[in-house]
């Protein structure tokens, strides 16, 4: 039988690409949404939406507090997500304890049930090169990068508020989201615009699992009406290589797809010195040495899990592909 929730429900991270979309799935039911904004945040994915603004970060516990105050659910889907940062430990910070505090503090209010976005960086890798399940064993050295290791460890410290503490949290993991309302963008979607823009002549293989945005949506709804408290569930879309994905791009595009193949070795010079760049500069480089790192094992996952218990189901990713190009091209990001 499905869970449902009439009361005022929380959603955090909705002036981001995920939470946004979240949101607009909740207010397309009729569902009261009380988000909670950083002051000063972009709000543009928030514009025509009828919700509630409280404004209040992650670090700071008062404002969490405030934000819980009479929702009988949270959506958690804030995060920091980025592939470099100059400073880890503020992404820690966030990631992990900000997980920690919200989810105390909303059980303490009464909030009768959570959905806490983890990511398919938690998870397991198969050497085998054959979808990753919920249950492909991984660890936290298997983490390259600040991200993945700070979104292991809230993910941990989610399971064990849930079996300590009581906390009703479900754990989704979405993959690798694309299509609209990527304002800033996430790094998927910085190279859905270089490769669009016709900047990315060349690539270092690799493979994604490439869903659209507003499927991983609904599936967050799907997690909080069937989902079983304490369990995780993969919302993914389809296993494809990189050089598949920039060949749709040019398709969508009418340009040329790029061919060439760029090992990885010889690139690690040029990200050490963008990095060293990105810390005088204080732009974010568009190669990382974590990224390099990151290339050498395909992301394939499989989402049987949702589809099976939860009813999940995705588009192709090549309709999410085309939603994202579109929207960009809106957005006056892609020529």
């Amino acid at each position: 039988m499905g869970y449902r929730m009439n009361a005022t429900v929380l959603v955090t991270g909705a002036t981001g690409f995920v939470g946004a979309a979240v949101v607009r799935a909740l207010v397309s039911r009729d569902v009261p949404v009380r988000v909670l904004a950083r002051p000063r945040s972009d709000r543009r994915n928030l514009e025509g939406l009828s919700v509630e603004i409280v404004e209040g970060r992650l670090e700071d516990e008062t404002s969490l507090v405030r934000a819980v105050a009479g929702c009988g659910a949270v959506y958690h889907v804030a995060a920091d997500y980025r592939l470099w940062v100059p400073d880890p430990k503020a992404m820690f910070t966030v990631n992990v304890a900000g997980t920690r505090a919200l989810l105390r503090a909303a059980s303490e209010a009464g909030a009768k049930r959570i959905v806490y976005t983890s990511s398919v960086a938690t998870l397991g890798i198969r050497a085998d090169g054959k979808p990753g399940d919920e249950n492909t064993p991984t660890g936290l050295a298997d983490k390259v990068g600040p991200y993945k290791q700070s979104k292991f460890l809230a993910e941990e410290e989610v399971q064990r508020l849930i079996a300590e503490e009581g906390v009703p949290a479900v754990i989704v993991n979405p993959s690798t989201p694309v299509g609209p309302g990527d304002v800033r963008p996430t790094p998927t979607g910085r190279m859905i615009v270089e490769a669009a823009s016709g900047r990315m002549p060349a690539f270092v293989d690799t493979g994604l699992n490439l869903v659209h945005v507003d499927d991983v949506a609904q599936g967050h709804l799907l997690a909080f009406e069937k989902g079983v408290i304490g369990e995780r569930y993969i919302l993914g879309g389809d296993d494809l290589g990189l050089g598949d994905i920039l060949a749709e791009i040019a398709r969508l595009t009418g340009r040329p797809a790029p061919t060439l193949r760029l090992p990885r070795l010889p690139l690690y010079p040029l990200a050490y010195a963008a990095e060293a760049w990105a810390r005088m500069t204080g732009r974010e480089p568009f190669v990382t040495v974590d990224g390099l790192k990151m290339a050498a094992k395909k992301m394939f996952f499989s989402s049987a899990k949702a589809e099976r218990e939860l009813g999940y189901t995705h588009r192709p990713a090549k309709a999410a592909l085309e939603d994202a190009v579109r929207w960009f091209k809106a957005q006056g990001m892609v020529p």
